[in-house]
């Protein structure tokens, strides 16, 4: 038999270097990765370096262009071009009359948006009191034009519900060759003046995004690859290159939604916290029900209606420098020996270090001189928390950032002196101080996305992970691990992740009818995308406090038959729910089942209070992928799921000062988790209920886990 050579491939663009990697199409393993330097100052720009990375991952793997079923890559091009304040200038045409024109003319004030210190977004403005006015419309883009405008954005009050006179606008304008934007299509939510400036800083990237994608699209398809190109977004996802050229902005702050990506899609992580560790900070977000935790995110100091991932950075990593003062470790960070241009103590040799005593330094100016290096017989060495790491053996025989155990130890023993300790007793003072920083961060998201400490769990990612994952995890009294291949972990991501697409409409009183009809919006979005339409999964959340209908649906681009070589048996299973709900086996039963995942549930007993009946979802592999800590299960068939889910939802819907209120509802059928919790109207509830069991077969088990709302 022919053994499969289809490969995923996930190419991730970072500041200075540009990482690839191959990933098996049907086993989702690691097949090999390359590592080039990314190329800013080539004539292609970055686009240089990812086909180079390309060619390069191919030979070293032995697979052609032929054998590439998925191509994605993220990059920071975005996310630099604000940054740096290499944008566009955007030409606004503000569209109303009468006393509203006032309204929309004061969105000529954008041009006084920051992108760097001294240097404000460049926008010229011009306004349209009658859209439908083709004279009046044409001499306000030529206005803008002559300023200067490179690209065009219309945007009228209440243009959400009548696109039309934003939409004549870019008709007038389609003929001048500019790349053009209507508000309304970058974003559906209300708020004249947020939409128009997320639209507005959407537009000042077009350009330069543009003329990438093309480069990149051109030079894949030269070099032969046939699977269409997609783009990572700052949500965890994928897109299609045509959806970036329509909304580059969806890349900002991807990169560490690519790692974030790679620990729920190559972990599996159902509940818990990413750690992507570099040399210098940690990026903190968080997993929780099996998916990436996102909100509007803040560009140029201002809220959006961006939804990005929710990532926080502490400035603590592998290289962070150790500072001493008074006799004791006064803290770690935020300098690290990258940036000071020195070596880590624990990578040099033992004769290197021979007669190493400390020396206090301010590594740049501005920096407090308590900053801690060694002069060496071989020169001078940053102290480190991956030093401090390797000399308490926090570090695995095949990690990234392994050292001599024996260099770490010696590199830390003129530190211990100065501390008046052991080598020992020194590195965890320097950890302690390091991770106590991540800590306060990681305890601040565990609490602000309730998860349940009994599931949660901490990944680390990135070259740093070994630094801080390990000892935080153990003083946190978390479970913790390291990601597989955790140095690439986020071109993996790119490589696994799923086409995304959300969708978000303000509502008032949402129908059912409505409801449905945005969730049916994302999903078609998916599959026009590429994602199989057999394999899309969509979550609905309705909140009823800002009337926002939000419909998120994800999908591969192909359907998924993964062929893993291992496959829990029961007692596997058994054992992961009764550690996660820490309960004997015995304690611990058997409630339900289908072929992709079972049930386990205990019961807890209180005196004052109802009993409590937590639950645990183990899928084929022994991975907790769902925990609840109170609720019904029930096992059903398809053909007979609405009535008895009807039952269930009455039965367990809570009624109060607050209103109505749903339970949370998950379903299991087939290989797929449906997650119906965001919705609290009952009604609305089982009409999706019933969206979401439609193409299934009438006699397909379900399996229902019901939570109440108090």
């Amino acid at each position: 038999m022919t053994p499969d050579r289809r490969i995923r491939v996930g190419i991730d663009v970072g500041g200075t270097f540009t990482d690839a990697v191959a990933v098996d199409a049907v086993a989702l393993t690691l097949v090999g990765q390359v590592k080039v330097p990314t190329s800013h100052h080539h004539e292609d720009g970055v686009a240089h370096g990812i086909v180079e990375a390309l060619e390069q991952l191919l030979a070293k793997v032995d697979r052609t262009a032929g054998d590439v079923v998925f191509l994605a890559h993220g990059t920071t091009q975005a996310t630099n071009a604000l940054l740096e304040g290499d944008v566009a200038t955007v030409g606004l045409i503000g569209i109303g009359g009468g006393p509203g024109a006032v309204i929309t003319r004061r969105l000529a004030a954008f041009g006084k948006l920051e992108l760097t210190p001294g240097k404000r977004l460049p926008l010229v403005y011009a306004h349209v009191a009658d859209p439908s006015a083709e004279a009046e419309v044409r001499t306000a883009v030529e206005r803008v034009r002559a300023e200067g405008a490179e690209v065009l954005v219309a945007t009228e009050p209440f243009g959400v519900d009548r696109p039309e006179g934003e939409q004549a606008v870019l008709d007038v304008a389609r003929p001048t060759g500019l790349p053009l934007a209507a508000a309304h299509e970058i974003t559906s939510m209300y708020g004249l003046h947020k939409r128009t400036r997320t639209a507005v800083v959407n537009a000042a990237i077009l350009p330069r995004m543009l003329a990438t994608a093309d480069l990149v699209d051109a030079s894949i398809t030269k070099a032969g690859v046939t699977a269409p190109l997609m783009v990572m977004r700052c949500d965890g996802g994928v897109m299609s290159l045509d959806e970036m050229r329509r909304r580059p902005l969806l890349t900002i702050l991807s990169g560490p939604a690519a790692g974030v990506a790679g620990a729920l899609m190559q972990e599996r992580v159902s509940e818990g916290v990413f750690l992507e560790t570099g040399g210098t900070s940690t990026d903190i977000s968080v997993v929780r029900r099996g998916k990436v935790a996102v909100r509007h995110a803040t560009i140029l100091g201002k809220t959006s209606y961006l939804s990005a991932l929710d990532v926080r950075t502490v400035g603590v990593g592998g290289g962070s420098m150790v500072r001493v003062s008074r006799g004791q470790v006064a803290g770690v960070g935020p300098r690290s020996a990258h940036i000071a241009g020195l070596p880590y103590a624990c990578f040099a040799s033992i004769e290197e270090l021979r007669d190493a005593r400390v020396a206090m330094v301010r590594p740049m100016a501005g920096d407090p001189e308590d900053y801690v290096v060694l002069d060496a017989a071989g020169g001078r060495f940053a102290v480190t928390m991956t030093c401090a790491a390797n000399a308490l053996g926090r570090v695995g025989e095949e990690d990234f950032a392994r050292s001599d155990q024996e260099v770490a130890r010696a590199a830390l023993a003129p530190l211990a002196a100065t501390l008046g300790t052991d080598v020992a007793g020194a590195a965890r003072s320097v950890l302690d101080a390091g991770t106590e920083q991540v800590r306060s961060v990681v305890d601040a998201m565990i609490r602000d996305y309730r998860l349940d400490r009994d599931t949660a769990l901490l990944v680390g990612g990135g070259g740093g992970a070994a630094a801080v994952t390990p000892h935080l995890a153990a003083s946190a009294g978390l479970e913790g691990r390291i990601a597989r291949h955790s140095e690439v972990i986020s071109p993996i991501g790119v490589a696994l992740a799923l086409v995304r697409e959300q969708v978000e409409r303000i509502v008032p009183g949402a129908t059912q009818e409505q409801i449905l009809a945005v969730r049916a919006e994302a999903e078609r979005a998916v599959v026009a995308q590429g994602a199989a339409a057999d394999g899309v999964e969509v979550e609905v959340t309705v909140d009823p406090q800002t009337n926002t209908v939000r419909a998120v649906a994800t999908g591969a681009t192909e359907l998924r038959t993964q062929d893993r070589a291992h496959r829990a048996d029961a007692d596997e299973r058994l054992r992961a729910a009764a550690t996660s709900l820490k309960t004997p086996e015995t304690r611990v039963r058997r409630l339900a089942g289908t072929d992709a995942y079972t049930v386990y549930g205990t019961e807890v007993r209180r005196r004052l209070r109802a009993d409590r009946h937590p639950v645990r979802v183990v899928d084929a592999d022994g991975v907790v992928r769902l925990g609840a800590t109170d609720a019904r299960v029930e096992t059903m068939t398809v053909e007979g799921s609405g009535e008895a889910l009807a039952a269930l939802v009455r039965d367990a819907t809570s009624y109060g000062d607050g209103g109505v209120r749903a339970p949370a509802v998950r379903l299991l059928v087939g290989g797929r988790i449906a997650d119906l919790s965001g919705v609290l109207e009952p009604e609305a509830l089982l009409a999706l209920a019933r969206a979401e069991l439609r193409p299934r077969g009438a006699g397909e088990p379900v399996v229902a886990v019901v939570e109440s709302r108090t």
